[in-house]
């Protein structure tokens, strides 16, 4: 299983990106993207702005769940009180190369049975996010935060990997 995850300002901008694998199941925590996969995934994040703003007018809630879905690909989202868009894609690695040990029989097992809607699934993902914004919030009461900026503190990339291999 592979992730990208980014953060999206409020002027639709690339504030934070952290591409990641699972942690689970044998995992190694390694992204499994093709080089042309990589690419494709910022204009996935990014089309799928337009579906966040729809529903996020439309509920309340800030954990928006499996929003979206593109070939194998899976959208969720998160929105903070800032109008800051905290978007995961996930994807099972169909196209991950075959290996011969027998965790990644176990692991192709579990790519396979991959629901984004489950409730195992939402819950480790709503998790991840809760623990996301709980840096995020750290991170932009730095007084020398500008809003929008990117951020490029390797304080909090750790604590996103370290959420992405605690719930993912």
């Amino acid at each position: 299983m592979s992730f990208y995850f980014a953060i999206i300002g409020t002027k639709d901008n690339p504030i934070f990106t952290h591409e990641f694998g699972t942690s689970k199941a044998g995992g190694d925590g390694l992204s499994r993207f093709r080089d042309d996969q990589r690419h494709l995934n910022q204009f996935i994040v990014h089309s799928s702005l337009d579906i966040v703003e729809e529903v996020q007018w439309g509920s309340g809630a800030m954990y928006l769940k499996a929003l979206d879905r593109f070939q194998n690909n899976h959208i969720s989202a998160f929105l903070t009180g800032a109008n800051i868009k905290f978007i995961l894609l996930s994807n099972p690695d169909t196209h991950a190369p075959a290996r011969t040990t027998s965790t990644s029989s176990n692991r192709a097992s579990t790519y396979a049975a991959y629901n984004p809607t489950s409730p195992a699934v939402e819950e480790a993902t709503k998790n991840f996010f809760l623990e996301v914004y709980d840096a995020w919030v750290k991170t932009v009461m730095n007084p020398f935060y500008q809003l929008n900026a990117p951020v490029r503190s390797p304080v909090f990339r750790a604590r996103v990997a370290a959420a992405a291999k605690k719930f993912l």
